[in-house]
């Protein structure tokens, strides 16, 4: 059997089977997550529409590394299709500074996403919303029902904990199908689980379909060695640029530079990373007035003729082939761009986990020196006043 082009057997030998596993079931896992939610929907809708009917209620999404860039993707979704205010914090950040970011007298909803729940940051961050917050709530949204997130969950004042398919608790190093399926739930939770139901065939094929169609264009674009990759994305897709950036940052350990911004703001500054070794990746909108200043960025950086390579990915068909790669995601042509994140998504991964096996890494440990750990360690939580 093969997994994203290479034997199991190889993949074993190579220490990289979990990794390329947790990339190829992630369809699965979106529909596996769809069943739990209809499963546990009365329950999760009974615990939101209250919060949700007080228009005062405040919502911060929280999470660390991977899991803070889904909120990073949410916040300006849903602050739209809620109509409130809604923000993605860090719990890195609420960790060290809480001040500055809790509001003693606002109602709050914290959404709360964890992989495996054990990250130090991200339990602090709960617990010192208990103390600094007068009407706090908590939404936990996990892969692993061991984890000090939930176990932690059933002590709170108010809380609700989703737990995810278990296979979604990733073992590789890198968050891929954990990623994807906490974004989904969350996006189920707040659109309508019902309503997301009826975008999931969809989706999932078009995921599907970037596994099966692209998986060696993937492997080719590692193969050529750039030794520098930019993510290119406007709002919701920023943070998406955010956790593609990482993901290859991660798998390659280090050794090819990943890093991300918008269309329009990569031009003040940040586009002086542009050299002759250098893959440019954007991910276009649907929504043709925001996609009008991606294409103006693309075109201006086909004019420049400066990045080793552009690789456009994108639900209408905007490539030019003898000029770039692209993927074109078929059957979501009038998908709203939250649809489009999923798929959008898969070839960032595919690329990342091909450059660790080029690299002649062991992707599901790719840092061998301990300076990172799949769950982090040597973080020390201080006692706040």
């Amino acid at each position: 059997m093969y997994k994203l082009g290479y034997e199991e057997d190889y993949l074993k030998l190579k220490d990289g089977l979990w990794t390329a596993r947790e990339i190829e079931q992630q369809p699965e896992m979106l529909r596996q997550t769809q069943a739990l939610l209809e499963y546990g929907k009365a329950d999760i809708n009974g615990f939101l529409a209250p919060l949700l009917d007080n228009k005062a209620t405040r919502i911060v999404l929280i999470g660390a590394g991977t899991s803070a860039f889904i909120g990073d993707i949410l916040a300006p979704l849903l602050s739209r299709t809620l109509m409130r205010r809604v923000d993605a914090i860090a719990t890195t950040d609420l960790a060290s500074a809480p001040l500055y970011y809790f509001e003693k007298t606002t109602p709050t909803l914290f959404v709360s996403f964890g992989r495996s729940g054990n990250s130090p940051e991200s339990v602090a961050a709960v617990a010192l919303a208990e103390r600094l917050v007068a009407q706090p709530s908590h939404l936990i949204i996990t892969c692993n029902r061991d984890g000090a997130l939930f176990k932690q969950a059933q002590h709170l004042r108010l809380a609700h904990t989703f737990v995810l398919p278990e296979a979604t608790h990733d073992q590789g190093f890198a968050m891929t199908s954990s990623f994807s399926s906490m974004l989904y739930a969350a996006v189920a939770m707040f659109y309508g689980i019902d309503k997301m139901a009826l975008e999931l065939d969809a989706i999932c094929t078009a995921m599907r379909a970037v596994i099966d169609i692209h998986t060696t264009t993937m492997r080719g674009l590692a193969n050529k060695h750039y030794d520098r990759v930019v993510y290119l994305g406007s709002y919701i897709f920023k943070g998406l640029a955010r956790e593609a950036s990482l993901k290859l940052l991660e798998l390659s350990d280090g050794a090819v530079i990943g890093t991300s911004d918008t269309p329009m703001g990569f031009r003040h500054g940040p586009k002086t990373i542009v050299t002759a070794s250098t893959l440019v990746v954007i991910f276009l909108s649907n929504d043709p007035y925001t996609r009008s200043y991606d294409i103006d960025l693309l075109d201006e950086l086909r004019k420049d003729n400066r990045a080793a390579e552009i690789m456009v990915i994108s639900a209408q068909d905007y490539i030019e082939k003898d000029r770039e790669t692209g993927i074109v995601i078929k059957g979501l042509e009038t998908a709203e761009d939250f649809q489009l994140l999923f798929p959008y998504i898969i070839a960032p991964q595919m690329l990342a986990f091909h450059q660790s096996v080029a690299l002649g890494l062991t992707p599901d440990n790719p840092n061998n020196s301990g300076a990172v750990n799949r769950v982090v360690q040597g973080v020390r939580i201080h006692a706040h006043a």
